[in-house]
């Protein structure tokens, strides 16, 4: 931990030197909310989101707050180490022009409904309403990458191995179930007279409810069919690569986690729900995965178990600047030269694209850095080739 502010009801633990205004206000409205316990933890890569601080940690008891787990339920990674130790780029250019036609990316979707068996179950004896309106859209979503900072890249390993890494999240039907439940908790909070104030954008439901109960089964419905389109992707990446490199072409297993989800978990000897937004958990079992942006390096790390910490980590680098502001204020030229300097085939093409650009992002070393008790690195990826929507 770098630093600690106690001037609020529960105290706030940073592994952050400094954490911009906006996310700091949002951190002191979760350590005033008056159902959170212990303490509320900001990763390093913390910077301002909706209600809670993308790269926030919040523990509740009796409640259940969408907000604090965001629009894209079950958003996360995941990666394979492949059997390549080495791929000349002009192969490279063929492989990622095959896959983008066979992985729908930005807006577009599969042109048909994907096999069923690709989608999560469902449990028709428990009400999901938003889930069923939406699950005919989400066939044909399944196996999309999505826009923003969501990725497909090949990556060199400290192993000597190439790697595929995968960020992407619940595409449509997340932010649907996000939108109804925080809307309903908003209109209930206001019919019982909440005392957490609507500007604050935390309004909650009572875990004991129906409507709890339905947005946590909904949720947790969102960060399956998250890994179900992560899986979907990952197989049709890794069914081109067989193509170009035939049978002899392995993968070991796929490492697979998600940052944006409420879990149910014990800490400090509470029965607690552990909100994480923008951030991963790193107990000691677990093999997790840091993006760096795609001019830098990324991780595969393992957990220390940091109890501080609610056993999380930071979901990637985080940014330092807007999407708007990025596209307003960086060079283009001076982006790309950055990119091509380094060899990496990247995405960025236009102005527009500079929301994703590297300078965008905090150095994702410092971000490592200052984590240093709640990970441990085991592999060291740098960026070849990336595909964004």
């Amino acid at each position: 931990m770098i630093r600690e502010e106690r001037t609020e009801k529960l105290p706030i633990k940073m592994w952050i030197d400094e954490v911009e205004a906006g996310a700091m206000e949002q951190a002191r409205n979760l350590a005033n909310f008056p159902f959170a316990v212990q303490h509320i933890a900001l990763m390093p890569d913390c910077h301002q989101g909706f209600g809670m601080p993308i790269g926030g940690v919040m523990a509740t008891r009796e409640v259940i707050v969408p907000n604090a787990v965001g629009v894209d339920i079950g958003c996360g990674m995941c990666a394979v180490q492949t059997s390549l130790t080495e791929i000349p780029k002009d192969q490279l250019r063929n492989i990622l022009s095959v896959i983008r036609s066979r992985v729908p990316l930005g807006h577009k979707h599969h042109k048909h409904s994907q096999d069923p068996a690709r989608m999560p179950a469902m449990d028709d004896d428990k009400p999901m309403p938003v889930v069923h309106r939406e699950y005919k859209s989400a066939t044909r979503q399944v196996g999309t990458l999505g826009g923003g900072n969501h990725f497909i890249e090949i990556q060199r390993g400290s192993d000597g191995r190439i790697w595929i890494m995968i960020h992407s999240g619940s595409r449509n039907i997340g932010k649907q179930v996000a939108d109804y439940y925080n809307r309903l908790a908003i209109k209930l909070n206001e019919k019982w007279e909440s005392p957490v104030p609507r500007s604050h954008q935390l309004a909650y439901l009572p875990l004991d409810s129906k409507e709890g109960q339905q947005y946590i089964r909904e949720m947790n419905y969102c960060v399956d069919f998250a890994f179900a389109n992560r899986k979907l992707m990952m197989d049709n990446t890794i069914d081109v690569f067989r193509s170009f490199f035939g049978k002899d072409f392995r993968t070991a297993p796929m490492i697979n986690i998600a940052h944006n989800y409420a879990a149910f978990e014990k800490h400090f000897g509470k029965d607690l729900v552990v909100h994480r937004k923008g951030a991963t958990k790193a107990d000691k079992n677990t093999i997790g995965i840091i993006p760096g942006s795609q001019g830098a390096n990324s991780y595969i790390v393992r957990g220390k178990g940091n109890q501080d910490s609610f056993e999380s980590c930071s979901h990637g680098a985080g940014r330092t600047m807007g999407r708007k502001e990025a596209i307003r204020s960086l060079n283009l030229k001076d982006e790309m030269d950055k990119l091509n300097k380094m060899g990496i085939l990247h995405a960025i093409r236009t102005q527009n694209d500079l929301e994703e650009a590297t300078s965008a992002y905090k150095d994702i070393a410092m971000v490592m850095e200052l984590q240093k008790d709640l990970v441990e690195v085991t592999v060291e990826l740098s960026p070849l080739a990336v595909i964004k929507g």
